[in-house]
């Protein structure tokens, strides 16, 4: 990174490629480089046609040494067109590079710090695409059309120049071609801009479909359903092809019509030469010069109509990138965060929280919700699914921000904490672990990358997954494949419970951690698990109620609010629905 400019604050319209101009900013040295090698190809393009007509008029009529001189300028002007186009191709393809890996990282950076809420109503595969083909898109623009288009409208202005300096007469009816040619490109560009933003959505819809299936490939095979999502998928990839059939259909229209006007009149003012060449009124030397600065100009404005095309269909791509950047960032750090009360207590309060999920809004998820956790307490969350069990997690973690009342940790207002801070602060095991595609040891330090190999060796000891672990190819190195498939669902969640441990947080958060358990197993997590809670304040989510049997206070959750607290044994006293619960799982 050489420049100081933030992308971020690029406030170019949304669909327009003036929003790349910060990322091709911050790399000035490689831009002037470019610039450079472009303006000394393009004057040795311009300077060619005058050395062949130089060659036609002094070395063919003069003869010997003039002959010798006038091939050896042809020859060095085009070493000299061969080095700068060389150069030139060289500084645009690595500006091209940097460009787009700047937006991808500043693309990514903006996904990963989005709030819940966005991924919730936003399909990843949709967001893979925008990341991956959207801005290979820009690549092209960058590294190739960029520097096409430059170079083919300096050439335009300074072939138009040169054509004038050999013959204004001759130039002034090659002159009439020029707006010809352009008023296609300008109005077919238009509707293409339109049609390469729809072709970009079908592709990213068939990229989501694809994604989503293989995501869930065994669900897939087990149902038997493999012809049906060739089907759909099938059906996804004819409509993005028909989409672009109508892109490229356009394009190659505009394309056409243009070279055809430009060298229409090309042809017709040649004519008009030829028969100056025949009456003596200009040499032959001078109308092969003429030629072949009409050939340049002609091909350039051909080249500028398939740029043009390519620079309106990336623009549909940018267009698709800006959008995403453009998203607000719902749940952020405050300027000045709150530090935490030391020495750090780890008391939990829910005060009147209200909350609806963004997908639900008319249905509350936490309604009136009120719940003080001592410091070193463990509570036991129980009840029906919908309860909204999960969704105190997520406002403690501070996924979501209620839209009334507020959550608090030692006294401190969660939305007052740097983000960082907080969740440093909470260790997690989810129902259904995520485990990355690294090793088993990568993943277990997750919970705390700076851990030395003697400390996970440790967290994998307490989590009981030693065992395991030893009969892996490579132990603790072993890749465990994507989403943990080398591993069964019981040691999955030992690994989870291992990057819990290794993370040392003071609340902790279990949701419902040995569900995948055997019961050899789960009596040895459990084990693990008390030892991990002892002094530290603990949240369960249960829906085995053998499993907060020892929790200090078990609170029962339905539809969002609390409607009963206390032991296992005051509840089934109480009667109502955590005695229905128990009966029901008990009997069974």
């Amino acid at each position: 990174m050489t420049g100081k400019v933030d992308p971020t604050q690029a406030k170019a319209p949304i669909g327009s490629l003036q929003a790349l101009w910060p990322f091709v900013r911050r790399h000035k040295t490689l831009f002037a480089a470019w610039l450079v090698a472009l303006g000394c190809s393009s004057a040795a393009t311009l300077v060619l046609p005058k050395a062949f007509g130089t060659m036609i008029d002094q070395g063919f009529s003069q003869g010997g040494t003039a002959i010798d001189r006038a091939f050896v300028l042809l020859f060095v002007v085009a070493v000299a067109l061969a080095l700068a186009t060389a150069a030139r191709f060289f500084f645009v393809s690595l500006l091209g590079e940097r460009v787009v890996a700047d937006l991808r990282e500043r693309l990514y950076a903006h996904l990963i710090g989005l709030d819940a809420g966005f991924h919730d109503r936003t399909r990843s595969g949709e967001l893979v695409s925008r990341l991956t083909a959207d801005a290979e898109l820009l690549r092209s623009v960058v590294g190739s059309s960029m520097s096409v288009a430059l170079r083919s409208s300096v050439t335009v202005v300074g072939s138009l120049v040169m054509l004038f300096v050999t013959s204004p007469r001759l130039a002034s009816y090659a002159l009439i071609g020029i707006p010809l040619a352009v008023l296609p490109i300008v109005v077919g560009g238009r509707r293409l801009k339109k049609i390469s933003r729809s072709s970009q959505d079908r592709i990213a819809d068939a990229n989501t479909m694809a994604a989503e299936t293989l995501g869930a490939v065994r669900t897939v095979q087990a149902h038997a359903r493999e012809p049906y999502e060739r089907g759909r998928f099938g059906e996804a990839l004819n409509i993005a092809v028909g989409t672009a059939r109508r892109r490229i259909q356009a394009q190659a229209w505009v394309t056409a019509i243009a070279i055809t006007l430009v060298f229409g009149a090309i042809i017709l003012v040649l004519w008009m030469g030829a028969h100056d060449v025949a009456a003596k009124r200009m040499s032959a030397g001078t109308l092969g010069q003429f030629v072949l600065y009409a050939l340049i100009g002609g091909g350039s404005i051909g080249a500028l109509a398939e740029v043009w095309n390519e620079l309106q269909r990336a623009a549909g791509g940018m267009g698709r990138i800006s959008e995403l950047l453009s998203e607000d960032i719902a749940i952020t750090s405050p300027a000045h965060p709150q530090a935490l009360p030391q020495p750090f207590q780890g008391s939990i309060d829910f005060e009147d929280v209200t909350f609806h999920y963004p997908m639900r809004p008319d249905l509350p998820a936490l309604e009136d919700f009120t719940l003080h956790v001592r410091p070193g307490e463990t509570v036991a969350l129980v009840g029906p699914s919908g309860a909204g069990k999960s969704t105190v997690f997520s406002m403690l973690l501070r996924f979501h921000d209620p839209q009334t009342g507020r959550v608090r940790i030692d006294d401190a207002d969660v939305r007052q904490l740097d983000l960082a801070v907080l969740r440093d602060t909470i260790g997690l095991v989810p129902q259904q672990p995520t485990i990355f595609a690294t090793t088993a040891r990568d993943n277990i330090r997750y919970g705390r990358l700076e851990a030395d190999d003697a400390q996970v060796e440790s967290a994998v000891r307490a989590a009981y997954a030693s065992d395991f672990i030893a009969d892996l190819p490579q132990g603790l190195d072993t890749e465990l494949g994507e989403r943990g498939a080398r591993l069964s669902g019981g040691q999955q969640q030992r690994i989870a419970i291992a990057r819990a441990l290794l993370k040392d947080a003071p609340i902790l958060l279990l949701d419902e951690a040995t569900s995948a358990l055997d019961a050899q197993s789960e009596r040895a997590v459990q084990q693990a698990l008390e030892g991990l809670m002892r002094g530290r304040t603990t949240l369960v989510i249960a829906h085995r109620l053998a499993t907060v049997l020892k929790a200090d206070r078990i609170v029962v959750m339905d539809r969002g609010r609390i409607i009963a607290q206390g032991s296992h044994e005051e509840l089934l006293a109480q009667g109502g629905l955590y005695a229905e619960l128990a009966k029901l799982q008990f009997l069974d």
